[in-house]
């Protein structure tokens, strides 16, 4: 079997699910492999990855951005938090006036921090609708709201995005999803999204359950996501029903498991969400190693290597003969 027929011959018994993660991590897959991004460094420090086309344009800011044959570094002289993120901030506010990169359709005020790995201090802030053009790593809080039906057996609850929002309109998604912006911790951010988003109570968020982390690395026409979601269970009485607050969602819907795969696997689902419903689905044995003969991928294919990956990155760059700062 040649390397042509063997690869048609895996597509072919590769299973919905794999397909799926395959599709959630298109550039940890494929674009990683081709070496056509630039490394984003930041006081000597990769943290990100810049396209050919974005990189042009951040070219005309030499005082801002140090362009290199292999990387892109935001110049030195900034010395702390507040300069870098000031003077990034200046540059993408430009290039969203000349409408230059869709993504920043969608500038949200709302800051995301920049650093390599979740631990680290933190070199700066920017824009949350700008993270992508430099394939910084974003976090964020997933809470899979799910009842025990006395009939229908395990079920979870679903919402349907607005029809008005920036990304992703009208597309089924997690019940309860959000970002981890600027001065919020992972749990506070679970507590106001879970309020916001599905007027869940304290009293209910009692039973919030941490279920780990899912991470993958997506690409699409606005840029690089590689992301990482802290996950939450939370057992629902059967009576309840989510409300929405802040007009981002369109309504809600209990669906059963099997309906929960069909949804996910159908065009009309948040690609980037899938994970965390993958996952959930996974630990309660929905998809399990008697279904999914390819078990052991779909597993890793929710958790990339995200926090080591720039790292790794890092290190070839130096093993290569090149500075950091090249």
């Amino acid at each position: 079997m040649n390397d042509s027929t063997a690869h048609v011959h895996r597509h072919r018994t590769m299973s919905k699910f794999l397909k799926l993660a395959h599709k959630f991590n298109s550039f940890y897959l494929n674009g990683l492999q081709k070496k056509e991004c630039r490394a984003f460094i930041v006081d000597g420090i990769q943290v990100g990855l810049v396209q050919a086309t974005v990189t042009i344009e951040l070219s005309r800011y030499p005082n801002v951005f140090i362009v290199n044959p292999n990387s892109v570094t935001l110049n030195p002289a900034f010395r702390d938090y507040d300069e870098r993120s000031a003077n990034i901030e200046s540059v993408l506010k430009e290039m969203k006036e000349k409408k230059l990169f869709v993504t920043l359709k969608g500038w949200r005020d709302e800051c995301y921090e920049v650093r390599t790995m979740f631990a680290d201090q933190p070199l700066l802030k920017m824009d949350r609708s700008a993270t992508c053009l430099f394939g910084i790593c974003n976090y964020g809080v997933d809470i899979n709201g799910y009842v025990n039906h006395p009939q229908k057996g395990l079920c979870i609850w679903l919402q349907q995005r607005s029809l008005t929002k920036q990304t992703w309109p009208g597309k089924w998604d997690n019940m309860v999803a959000g970002g981890l912006s600027v001065g919020n911790s992972v749990i506070h951010t679970a507590h106001k999204e879970g309020e916001e988003e599905a007027s869940l109570t304290a009293d209910l968020m009692k039973n919030l359950q941490s279920a780990g982390t899912v991470s993958f690395f997506y690409e699409s026409e606005r840029g690089l996501f590689p992301d990482t979601e802290f996950v939450f269970d939370l057992e629902l009485p059967p009576d309840f029903v989510p409300r929405n607050q802040d007009n981002e969602v369109e309504k809600f819907e209990l669906v059963t498991a099997t309906e929960t795969v069909n949804r996910i696997l159908s065009p009309d689902f948040k690609t980037t969400s899938c994970p965390v419903i993958i996952d959930f689905l996974i630990r309660h044995g929905i998809i399990n190693p008697e279904n999914e003969p390819r078990f052991p991928e779909l597993v890793e294919l929710l958790h990339v290597p995200l926090q080591s990956l720039y790292k790794k990155c890092d290190n070839l760059l130096t093993e290569n003969g090149l500075s950091k700062a090249e």
